[in-house]
């Protein structure tokens, strides 16, 4: 079982976990890393590094495939939003080289990567989430402060801006590109993983409170056994179009205990480390899975209350070679 993490960037916790898997069930295979860099930190962690281009680059795919034939790739797993879309409709071109992708289908993808389509796909589901407000809306000014704005295609809370007057918000609607505006939610956010096989079925779901962010990602978070959170989590998952591998919802619970939504993200988020540590085995659930396993049980043996606080580690070496 050798697999390829295209994207790895800095995702060494979720690379060791795997590799300790591998060491735990005897599974005899090699983690392999893809990046734009050489300099990449994952590149350290991983049994082998390949560059590859840019994900725009007309050759990506071309070079992704070369890569799996010439190491024997079984499952690939994509770790950016940018790549899903792109890998989910050029899904056939990895199947016809043996190749599995841990990738949802294209029609989840758009409506993940595009924040419009995902408010549409909430009201359309009757799922609660913040109002964005339309041209017309924001024209006749039918809304009331604080406002969120962020870009239809961030990721990673990039340009994501709370707005407190009317200066502020014809400043950041001119400066954010493709601006949206929504309704500001008051409550406790949550980043949701949730682990399903190729057919959908859930394995588990762990909620994670976020306490703290940086750059968009959580750096303190704790685990919690939400009932509330969790069976609202389903239903959503449920009405997704053919998911598949981890998911990651983000959503607040209210005051009043309502649950509101306001992402998907189709792909192993990064704080997915602290619901690992907590004894939810998405590495091992993620071959099973890959192997054509059926989650018929689902399993939420996994510890409440463990709490996560990250901080930087480095990688010291002096084998990197700069263009000049």
């Amino acid at each position: 079982m050798n697999i390829l993490f295209t994207s790895s960037g800095r995702r060494v916790a979720l690379l060791n976990y795997f590799k300790q898997v591998y060491q735990q069930q005897y599974i005899n295979g090699k983690v392999i890393t893809a990046d734009l860099k050489n300099n990449a930190p994952s590149a350290y962690f991983s049994d082998k590094h390949m560059i590859v281009p840019n994900i725009s680059s007309p050759n990506y795919l071309e070079e992704l495939i070369k890569i799996c034939k010439q190491e024997s790739i079984h499952l690939i797993i994509p770790l950016i939003d940018t790549e899903l879309t792109l890998l989910a409709k050029n899904r056939h071109l990895f199947e016809e080289a043996g190749v599995k992708v841990l990738v949802s289908s294209v029609e989840l993808n758009e409506i993940a990567s595009d924040k419009k389509k995902t408010f549409q796909f909430f009201v359309e589901n009757s799922i609660l989430t913040p109002k964005v407000y339309t041209s017309e809306e924001l024209e006749d000014k039918a809304y009331k402060f604080p406002l969120l704005i962020k870009p239809l295609d961030g990721s990673s809370s990039k340009g994501v801006t709370k707005i407190y007057n009317e200066k502020e918000l014809i400043f950041f609607r001119e400066y954010i590109p493709n601006a949206m505006v929504q309704e500001y939610v008051e409550g406790t956010e949550y980043t949701v993983d949730v682990m399903v096989d190729f057919k959908g079925n859930i394995k588990t779901i762990v909620p994670r409170m976020r306490i703290e962010t940086r750059a968009g990602e959580v750096s303190k978070g704790v685990t919690e056994k939400d009932t509330t959170i969790i069976n609202a989590v389903e239903e959503v998952v449920n009405l997704l179009p053919q998911p598949a591998g981890c998911l990651t919802l983000q959503c607040f619970k209210k005051s009043n205990g309502e649950i509101t939504f306001i992402e998907i993200n189709p792909r192993f988020g990064g704080g997915i480390p602290l619901s690992i540590q907590a004894g939810a085995n998405f590495p091992l659930w993620t071959i099973q899975a890959s192997k054509g396993e059926i989650f018929n049980v689902q399993d939420y043996s996994w510890q409440e209350n463990l709490t996560m606080l990250r901080f930087d580690e480095a990688v010291y070496t002096e084998s990197i070679q700069y263009a000049n």
